[in-house]
Formats: C-alpha cells, sequence, structure tokens
C-alpha cells in the first residue's frame, strides 16, 4: 500500500478524519519552511500539503497568493522544492506529502521527467489545480507508473455525470472544494458539504477531503465529523505572514501552535457514515 492508502485506512480504523496542513514551500524562506515542515507531523498533521510556489496562483486568495510571492522573492523553485521533500524524507518515512500547485511549472519540467522526479524525493501526490480531468491524461499516466496520484476536485457545482467521469480515474483521495471562489474567503456551508460527501461516497470508496474555507479548530472539529479529511491552508500561511520579523522561531512556534490546536479538534472528532 502507499503512504497515502495507508494513512486514511489507519484513520478510518480509528474512526477519525485526517489533518492536512497546507504550507507553501519557501515560504517566507527556505530554512523558515522547512523548519516548519519537518515539525508538522508531531504537531498532527496526517498528511501535508506543499505548495509550489507559482507567480499566478489563479484559484488561491490573497492569504495564499501572498504566500507565493514570498517564496519567489526568496528563491524558491522546483528543484528547491523537491530537494525539501528528499531531505524530509530522509527522517520521515511515513507522512503522505502531496505538491499542491498549478500546471504551467509541471509543463516546463516535463510531465515524464516531474513524474520520475517528485516519485524520487519522496512525494505521495500531487494536486494541481488548472489541470482539468479532461486534460490530466498527460500527467496522471506517467506520475501512476511511478506510484504518485494525482488527486482530483470534486466541487459544488458537479454534477452526477461529471462525477462519474471524476472518480473513475482518480486516486489517492479526492478534494472537495466546499466553496465556488478562491481558497480562505468564505466560511463553509456545512450542511452543503454532509449532502456533497454523501453523494460522493455512493460514488467512490476512495477518502474525500474538505477544504477551501476551514480556518478555525471549530471549523475543523465540524467537518471533520463528516469528512475523511480536513484541510487547512489560508490560516496557516496567514500565521506566517503575521509574524514576519519576529523571527524564524516566532514563526515556527506560532505555525505549529495553530497545527496543534487544529490537529485536536480534527482528530477529536468522530465521523462514521454519511448521510444526507
Amino acid at each position: 500500500m502507499t503512504r497515502l492508502a495507508t494513512t486514511f485506512a489507519r484513520l478510518k480504523k480509528e474512526g477519525r478524519a485526517a489533518f492536512v496542513p497546507f504550507i507553501t514551500a519557501g515560504d517566507p524562506d527556505m530554512e523558515t519552511s522547512f523548519a516548519i515542515l519537518e515539525k508538522l507531523p508531531a504537531a498532527g498533521a496526517d498528511v501535508i500539503e506543499l505548495g509550489m510556489p507559482f507567480s499566478d496562483p489563479m484559484a488561491d486568495g490573497p492569504a495564499v497568493q501572498a504566500s507565493s510571492v514570498r517564496a519567489l522573492k526568496a528563491g524558491a523553485g522546483m528543484a528547491k522544492v523537491l530537494k525539501m521533500v528528499e531531505k524530509f524524507r530522509k527522517a520521515d518515512k511515513a507522512t503522505p506529502i502531496v505538491l499542491m500547485g498549478y500546471y504551467n511549472p509541471i509543463h516546463a519540467w516535463g510531465t515524464a521527467r516531474f513524474a520520475r522526479d517528485v516519485a524520487a524525493a519522496g512525494v505521495d501526490g500531487l494536486i494541481v489545480v488548472d489541470l482539468p480531468i479532461e486534460e490530466d491524461e498527460v500527467l496522471r499516466v506517467p506520475a501512476q507508473a511511478q506510484g504518485v496520484d494525482l488527486i482530483r476536485f470534486v466541487t459544488p457545482t458537479t454534477d452526477d455525470a461529471r462525477l462519474k467521469r471524476i472518480v473513475a480515474e482518480a486516486s489517492g483521495y479526492l478534494y472537495y472544494v466546499s466553496v465556488a471562489g478562491v481558497t480562505g474567503t468564505k466560511s463553509v456551508p456545512e450542511e452543503e458539504v454532509r449532502a456533497a460527501l454523501a453523494r460522493v461516497r455512493a460514488a467512490t470508496d476512495l477518502p474525500c477531503t474538505v477544504g477551501f474555507g476551514i480556518r478555525t479548530p471549530e471549523q475543523a472539529g465540524a467537518i471533520a465529523r463528516i469528512a475523511d479529511g480536513v484541510v487547512v491552508g489560508s490560516a496557516i500561511v496567514s500565521r506566517v505572514a503575521g509574524n514576519i520579523g519576529n523571527g524564524k522561531e516566532k514563526i515556527v512556534t506560532e505555525v505549529l501552535d495553530l497545527a496543534r490546536s487544529l490537529a485536536g479538534s480534527t482528530h477529536a472528532a468522530r465521523h462514521g457514515k454519511v448521510e444526507a
């Protein structure tokens, strides 16, 4: 079994959801970013989404956009992101890492080469925001040949016919976008998410995480009762931004404190079968 499959199977057996924090690689600099990354598992992270900095992150709200800008100004790039994962893997062989970002840098790298390189670095999955299912074969096939899952999105506007197409060749887990819009700008409509997840579970056995609007431990706990995973990004990168100028140790401490609080609420919420 892959690290993702093993993790979600264990959590399912335990009756709890995964806490999935998102950070942008290189934000606010490579050293501080790695210091956060390496400590996230001990703070409760079950899966880590690591953002690949990009100059035009169109699906992201102001907080995540700003984190990409900071990372790029600090010299982050794809090669450094992969080196960060390689370094992480030297000490942590168990925690899944999913790279999240946009297709342009992957296309420039070359999809077959990219698939080989991310697998060699120890990456478990890819989330490519602007690569629709109609066009994702170019990356999905070489990635899956290397044992790397390409995570697909389900959104509030996904109808039953499209959902069937999404799950047909999906792997790893599904990512349910809880709000129509960009990351971190709206609150999660819990009842709508509950109904959507019931529909997803009727179509597939794949785990389904929820993200794009969860900012507080209370929101994380509420979603953890109905989802297989809770993704938090904007609140975490905002904590980074709010402590810039206070030094590396302060940034790391503040981010990890927030992560522990979010993980605690996520893990405390027991969940089972979702009903519409």
